[in-house]
């Protein structure tokens, strides 16, 4: 679904991202994970179009490398971000449905004049806004604001919005950070079943417990670099992982 081929980022000599190469596979979950500063979210911004790069990366086979970000959404990239913004005096609807302006036809006159354009539309966005609230387990909120939902449902709709642009693939950038515990377990559950609708999931976390439970594969990265790659049990075995990243951090399995 996704390959990165020598990926490399550079701000003013300093080398994010030092020749990165990895494969997704389709209708995975595969996490990227490495202490703070390793360039996680660079190789995010790098894939999502944010940041100049030397490499390749390919989209479902389509070479996206030199593309705008608008084009890689239109070839089935999603993403959420780590800081989310939510517009608290709109309904959870209503939010959702700003996730949908990709797939908008219409202009200002079809808004202005309702024309039949702007109504298929509009019907189209929130069809896709109550499927993807079924997917999530937030439907029955649809009516609510925003903004009076706990940080959790406010996660889960910064997601729903990346989901309404129907994505291939689902970049998740540290989605349970400031989670309770209940909170994740319950985010885990959600993103099982994204995946389980045929969306493929790239994530960034630093919850170990939720990594090693819903990853098929994890990669792993040091300054910039790749140190290990492989499924869960391999990872935490890896003794390179364990001194660079996993000393520190209580894992269970």
């Amino acid at each position: 679904m996704l390959r990165l081929e020598n990926i490399s980022v550079r701000f003013s000599g300093l080398i994010a991202v030092d020749n990165l190469s990895m494969e997704v596979n389709e209708k995975s979950i595969h996490s990227l994970i490495g202490p703070n500063g390793a360039g996680k979210t660079t190789v995010f911004n790098a894939i999502s179009g944010l940041v100049k790069h030397d490499g390749k990366i390919f989209l479902n086979k389509v070479d996206i490398t030199n593309l705008p970000v608008h084009k890689r959404v239109y070839y089935g990239l999603g993403r959420s971000f780590q800081n989310i913004i939510i517009f608290k005096y709109m309904t959870v609807l209503q939010n959702l449905m700003l996730g949908f302006h990709s797939k908008i036809n219409y202009g200002h006159l079809d808004e202005i004049f309702l024309t039949n354009k702007f109504s298929k539309d509009e019907r189209d966005a929130r069809l896709k806004a109550i499927e993807v609230a079924d997917i999530l387990g937030i439907k029955s909120i649809l009516g609510v604001y925003a903004g009076t939902l706990p940080y959790g449902y406010q996660k889960l709709i910064d997601v729903g919005r990346a989901l309404m642009s129907e994505p291939k693939i689902l970049l998740l950038d540290e989605p349970a950070a400031g989670l309770t515990e209940k909170e994740s377990d319950i985010f885990k559950e959600r993103i099982l079943k994204v995946r389980e609708n045929g969306i493929t999931v790239l994530l960034i976390e630093h919850d170990m417990r939720m990594v090693l439970d819903i990853s098929d594969t994890i990669t792993v990265i040091n300054f910039g670099k790749k140190i290990a790659e492989g499924r869960p049990q391999e990872v935490v075995n890896n003794d390179e992982v364990i001194k660079a990243y996993l000393g520190s951090v209580p894992l269970t399995m």
